[in-house]
């Protein structure tokens, strides 16, 4: 009888313990939850309007050379070798500024870039605490991101998408 119990007891304590280890896991995708979040639409349209604007810059340089082309061409015969050479490097100069304009604005490391991340960044904070409070409400020890590349998800079972928990926690409601 007191083996009987002391296995029982055994067993018991293992159950709990492996209850104990077990580790919860999920996924959110954070492309929906973005697009979901009224702000991420404002930070769009004043991507879009900025956007707007420098390439409107940057066409209206191009636009300046191809002028500057044709009209090179229409005067070729008037002109002296010397000032037909002047003219070439004034458009060749013109050509090197609107390249250095549209590696500084839509370059790796420019403006535009800077920008998305500058208003981004309060956004993604705000969804980012939201996971973490999220994952810690639900006791999840890793939360993945679908959306994310590479992600390395092949199959997702929905019951383990926490994106509308996020978006609770954010007070957004699901308008589809």
């Amino acid at each position: 009888m007191n083996k009987a119990i002391k296995i029982i007891l055994l067993l018991s304590i293992t159950l709990i313990s492996n209850q104990l280890l077990a580790q919860k896991f999920g996924y959110i995708d954070s492309e929906y939850v973005l697009n979901k979040h009224p702000d991420y639409k404002v930070v769009q349209q004043e991507l879009e309007k900025l956007s707007n604007a420098w390439k409107k810059e940057a066409q209206d340089l191009d636009a300046e050379i191809k002028e500057m082309y044709i009209q090179l061409k229409a005067e070729e015969v008037l002109l002296t070798e010397e000032m037909y050479q002047k003219r070439m490097q004034e458009i060749q100069k013109k050509e090197k500024t609107s390249q250095e304009f549209n590696s500084r604005i839509f370059g790796i490391n420019g403006q535009y870039f800077q920008k998305q991340a500058e208003l981004l960044q309060p956004l993604q904070s705000k969804i980012y605490d939201a996971i973490e409070r999220v994952s810690r409400k639900n006791n999840l020890a890793m939360l993945f991101d679908k959306a994310s590349v590479p992600s390395g998800i092949i199959y997702t079972d929905p019951r383990h998408d926490y994106s509308e928990f996020v978006l609770e926690e954010l007070g957004i409601e699901d308008n589809n």
